[in-house]
């Protein structure tokens, strides 16, 4: 249950990086600064929910697509959000295209880098805590001549 809980946090935050990068880098993607929350709520749920079905989908009719999964994922979101919420706009297609793309890339650095950083932070706050770390670990090599 808390990998879950930790996966999506970290999911909302790689999302949430997507998003702020593609409204900097591209001039045709806006996004609400008040209903930015509701606009990544929406992202995270329709990629996270959609995710699944589009690879099975693409496994049963359309194998090739399998390695563009997370960019369809991900231009899909990008299309139910923009339905549902009035903080996510987006012109051109040019945009869609760039918007899917860069969302895609940053969210995936995001979400490999994020475990890292968090790995660290415990890391410092355990040494912070005082705790001793734990003793290296004992190898079982034959005593040498």
């Amino acid at each position: 249950m808390m990998r879950l809980v930790i996966q999506t946090i970290l999911t909302l935050i790689a999302n949430a990086v997507g998003l702020l990068v593609a409204s900097y880098v591209l001039d045709d993607f806006n996004i609400n600064t008040s209903s930015f929350i509701l606009a990544l709520v929406i992202f995270t749920a329709a990629t996270v929910l959609l995710g699944p079905f589009i690879a099975k989908v693409a496994l049963q009719n359309a194998s090739f697509l399998m390695g563009g999964i997370a960019l369809v994922t991900t231009l899909v979101g990008l299309l139910i959000t923009t339905a549902v919420t009035d903080g996510l706009d987006i012109s051109g297609l040019t945009t869609w295209f760039l918007a899917t793309v860069v969302i895609w890339i940053a969210s995936v650095l995001a979400q490999v880098i994020l475990p890292f950083v968090v790995a660290k932070i415990a890391i410092a706050r355990r040494s912070d805590d005082g705790a001793a770390p734990p003793p290296p670990a004992a190898t079982n090599r034959p005593a040498s001549s």
